[in-house]
């Protein structure tokens, strides 16, 4: 059972694009068990903002569809539901025109004591990149931004990925919404921070005594980063099309995990203290950019990829990654970091991957053989929650060779606790005005610059091929052996 997570503010959560497939199949069905479970405040509202021409009633009955959908296998409570439904509101806007917002601030004024209060605000956009600059302007028309609002109480936005399609439009983004709210309004969310093996990255490295002293390159001989689908693109076609693997992956998700692992200890747990670290993180990465790009780089895109729906017979957009980084930092200079990311490879897993370096003599086996039983931490995301340590023992009988064993802890078995998704736990942080699991306005520029140079060095270049439920291209045996 939780516990209440904190005491929030009242206040109106407006999510733009409650249409959309994020709102339906994650939005929805979180903020319905949030309110479950009593982690809501005693008064909320949520008004739904799309081009859909629905009502109050049909916006509601779009709602429970939803709910419905995400758990098949369970019932709604009709009195909860009720509750939860009399909270809910549309209205319907054309997101690029100005004149439609003022629908939206009537709407968000009949929910408070005085219609000169819009009280406290919170923004989510769900919505194509392309429509954020239209929905800030005209929030910023209407008197609804954080900087010169009309209305009395705080105002937050939340703003999904990808959060520009480079750098040059990151920075663009970063500039307008900048116009309308401070930074310490603006949460940019990565749902992979708000997973709980995620989270507790920082927890294990920075609690833990016997594993501090050795986080570094005199004891590490190099960490893997694997964010490996079982299946393809699905119906994402179009998107993929326009975004590819480097942008939907590495750009956010995988240098998020990156920086988790590789970021010094922050001098306190403010969110800028732990925010402040991971930059350093992606400033001290080494670039890669033209030949350096092609030498640590693989690129790739599965057998079939031309012939799914909505993608280009002569499609050069890759859907696979495979990464060599260095950090020239004092912790870790000369160690590398492998990234393997990408669709219809043979496995479905998300791991962190430290392996320490052998001990400086072997006696139980051939010299080359400390590979098979070196030191190992892995950390799971998914699909399994779990933090494993890899060690030698001597196999049972009368020779000296060594095995490798795990000793292995799960979530799961070790707390039996209903936990929070990611959505939820990011929304909890949101209302309660917590950043700490949200991008920084320098990290997102910074992290766009390091895979410019990536996509740069490799336009117009043909990913390696690479058979359905593989490991990916052959390509990608240099980079380990490189």
């Amino acid at each position: 059972m939780l516990m209440k997570v904190r005491d929030l503010d009242n206040f109106t959560f407006v999510l733009f694009g409650a249409n959309s497939d994020l709102a339906a199949r994650k939005l929805f069905p979180s903020i319905y068990r949030l309110a479950s479970w009593n982690q809501l405040p005693g008064r909320y509202r949520v008004i739904g903002v799309s081009r859909s021409d629905f009502d109050h009633e049909t916006f509601r009955a779009f709602v429970r569809r939803s709910i419905e959908a995400d758990d098949p296998g369970v019932t709604i409570d009709p009195e909860r539901f009720e509750a939860f439904s009399s909270s809910l509101f549309y209205v319907p806007v054309d997101l690029t025109r100005p004149e439609d917002y003022a629908a939206l601030r009537d709407e968000i004024r009949r929910g408070v004591e005085e219609e000169a209060s819009c009280r406290n605000l919170l923004f989510y956009l769900s919505t194509p990149p392309s429509l954020a600059a239209h929905i800030i302007g005209n929030l910023d028309s209407a008197g609804l931004g954080g900087r010169r609002p009309a209305c009395e109480g705080w105002r937050k936005i939340v703003i999904e990925k990808p959060y520009g399609h480079d750098l040059e439009s990151a920075r663009e983004l970063n500039r307008i919404v900048g116009e309308v709210f401070h930074e310490e309004q603006i949460y940019r969310i990565d749902h992979y921070l708000g997973k709980e093996p995620v989270q507790n990255i920082l927890v294990f490295r920075f609690s833990n005594g016997m594993f501090e002293p050795l986080w570094n390159r005199h004891y590490i001989d190099n960490v893997s980063i694997t964010i490996a689908e079982d299946f393809g693109i699905r119906e994402r076609g179009a998107f993929y099309e326009e975004v590819g693997l480097l942008r939907d992956i590495v750009q956010n998700h995988a240098l998020q995990l990156l920086a988790s692992v590789a970021m010094e200890p922050p001098v306190d747990l403010s969110a800028d203290a732990v925010r402040d670290e991971k930059e350093k993180v992606f400033r001290s990465l080494r670039p890669l950019a033209g030949e350096a790009a092609r030498q640590n780089v693989v690129l790739g895109q599965y057998e079939g990829y031309r012939r799914e729906k909505n993608v280009s017979p002569e499609s050069l957009v890759e859907t696979f990654a495979a990464v060599r980084f260095y950090i020239d930092n004092w912790r870790w200079k000369g160690v590398p970091f492998f990234l393997k990311a990408g669709k219809n490879l043979s496995r479905r897993v998300t791991e962190i991957v430290i392996t320490f370096k052998c001990p400086p003599q072997n006696f139980f086996g051939p010299p080359d053989s400390c590979s098979y039983t070196a030191n190992q931490i892995v950390i799971q995301i998914q699909p399994g929650e779990t933090i494993s340590i890899r060690f030698g023992t001597k196999r049972p009988g009368e020779e000296l060779v060594t095995d490798p064993v795990f000793m292995t802890f799960d979530y799961n078995a070790s707390f039996g606790m209903e936990k929070m998704s990611p959505y939820q736990r990011l929304l909890v942080d949101a209302m309660a005005g917590d950043q700490m699991h949200f991008i920084r306005q320098d990290s997102v520029e910074s992290s766009w610059a390091f895979v410019d140079g990536i996509r740069k060095a490799f336009a117009g270049s043909l990913p390696d091929p690479y058979a359905i439920h593989s490991e990916g291209p052959v390509s990608v045996a240099r980079l380990i052996g490189g």
